[in-house]
């Protein structure tokens, strides 16, 4: 499985990235606007990422604005849902404003920091992966 993490925040994405490296060949990013390119240039080289974290709030791009980004591209591509990147946004925020605006531009599921490996597997697994 490819991964691709999105945190703009150090610690948290070497920890998701820690974590996610154990389920698949990951590649760590800070700010969204890179992270878009990465996902596109994957794309476009026909070796896509099938499995995305993305920190919701970051100071160059949104979380929701990349998942937004991910989503048109998709739709551009006529990618049908069942073959597109599985995106969990992951937030320090619980509020239901986020999560629901997240639901919204596609994510696939959620999770709040903090946050463990059994909690990251377990959310991981909910999507259809399996690990190990």
């Amino acid at each position: 499985m490819k991964i691709l993490v999105v945190d703009d925040e150090l610690v948290s994405r070497k920890k998701m990235h820690k974590i996610m490296e154990q389920a698949g060949e990951c590649e760590s990013y800070e700010k969204g606007a890179e992270a878009f390119e990465a996902f596109k240039n994957a794309l476009e080289g026909g070796n896509p990422f099938q499995l995305i974290s993305l920190d919701i709030v970051m100071p160059d791009m949104s979380g929701i604005d990349v998942l937004t980004k991910i989503r048109q591209l998709e739709d551009t591509r006529k990618i049908e849902r069942p073959d597109r990147v599985k995106i969990m946004m992951v937030t320090s925020h619980s509020d239901q404003e986020n999560v629901v605006a997240s639901l919204k531009a596609g994510c696939n599921n959620y999770i709040v920091k903090p946050f463990d490996k059994e909690r990251v597997f377990s959310k991981i697994a909910s999507l259809g992966f399996q690990i190990g």
